[in-house]
């Protein structure tokens, strides 16, 4: 890994240099909540003074330009005895995404071992993160953010560019032949001793900020142990089965496929939806049988997949710890409180 040092004043240069040529994604102010706070958004963005990269955290994360909530995987047409199947991958550009934190780009990296590395690999993801360059920023921990308990606070790959800030300047972390090309574009010089001291500086303070914590020791171990806790049933009382948390979570991937036939039989459709396993029918098959009719089972394997299962297949955890779940949540519920009543540490 290469580093380089360059003044703040010199990141639109960088930022004209790839809209330029590219779609850029970024964060930007899409609104108030109602306690006049602003809240953020991934969005395209041509002007380097509508980003706003000391936000806190967008509402929904930079997944759903890879797995859109709809998505056409396939039409197919007739005219006579003819017919045809068209497969579009739904990417016409290259992207460049500028201002990720480091818990989202370690998202795409989790769900790059789902679905470009695993046995059943989704080319319509795979040629959505094909020819992608990723500009990350470091962030500022918020009260709901866990992410430093499941190593994601910091990026050790899946970006071209990684920034945090030292005083007016920021120190980059470069992972790429592009970011380092790119930087010849602008006044970066290699770090000295006095910026490796901010930046060691800067990362201890980051750290220190951190108040949500989420104590992972033996969690696979302890999860097997208390698969029957009554802690589950707790839960899943308070549980709406609405499936929020699935959607603005960074990692779920589940969906489902339905077909569908135009009345003249001229055209049909083969489209993917995403899904959440926490909706009441996620389980229903052929039959109607449903095979986890309770919200309380339904949210206890959601937990499983994330802590157990996904560490069992990739030796780490699905989740991030962005805690977009527990904010998003109407009922209250949380990753730290869920796991540390399972520990026996907290009551549902």
């Amino acid at each position: 890994m290469l580093f380089r040092v360059f003044d703040q004043g010199e990141l639109p240069i960088l930022f004209s240099a790839l809209t330029a040529r590219h779609e850029v994604i970024g964060p930007v102010e899409a609104g108030v909540d109602r306690h006049g706070k602003p809240f953020y958004a991934f969005e395209p963005a041509t002007d380097f003074r509508a980003l706003r990269l000391a936000y806190t955290t967008t509402k929904l994360p930079a997944k759903r330009y890879f797995l859109p909530c709809r998505e056409d995987l396939a039409t197919f047409r007739t005219s006579g005895s003819d017919w045809s199947k068209t497969v579009e991958y739904n990417v016409d550009r290259p992207r460049v995404f500028f201002g990720l934190h480091a818990c989202d780009i370690n998202a795409l990296n989790k769900l790059d071992k789902v679905l470009t590395g695993g046995d059943y690999p989704m080319p319509w993801y795979a040629a959505k993160r094909r020819n992608m360059f990723i500009v990350g920023v470091d962030c500022e921990p918020q009260p709901s953010c866990f992410c430093r308990s499941m190593g994601a606070d910091t990026a050790l790959s899946g970006f071209d560019l990684f920034l945090t800030g030292i005083g007016d300047r920021y120190f980059a972390e470069i992972l790429s032949n592009n970011a380092y090309n790119l930087l010849r574009g602008i006044r970066a010089v290699e770090p000295g001793e006095e910026e490796h001291v901010l930046y060691r500086r800067a990362v201890a303070e980051k750290t220190r900020k951190y108040t949500a914590r989420v104590d992972t020791t033996d969690l696979t171990k302890i999860l097997d142990m208390e698969f029957e806790s009554p802690v589950w049933k707790s839960w899943g009382e308070k549980c709406l089965s609405c499936g929020s948390c699935a959607a603005v979570c960074p990692t779920c991937y589940c969906y489902g496929v339905e077909e569908t036939v135009d009345i003249d039989l001229s055209v049909a459709r083969k489209t993917k939806t995403l899904y959440s396993c926490n909706l009441v029918d996620f389980a229903q098959v052929a039959g109607g049988h449903n095979f986890r009719p309770e919200s309380h089972s339904r949210l206890k394997y959601r937990y499983y997949h994330k802590h157990r299962g996904f560490v069992e297949a990739y030796e780490e955890s699905l989740c991030t710890g962005c805690g977009r779940c527990g904010e998003t949540c109407l009922a209250g519920i949380n990753v730290p409180d869920v796991i540390a009543s399972v520990r026996g540490e907290g009551g549902a």
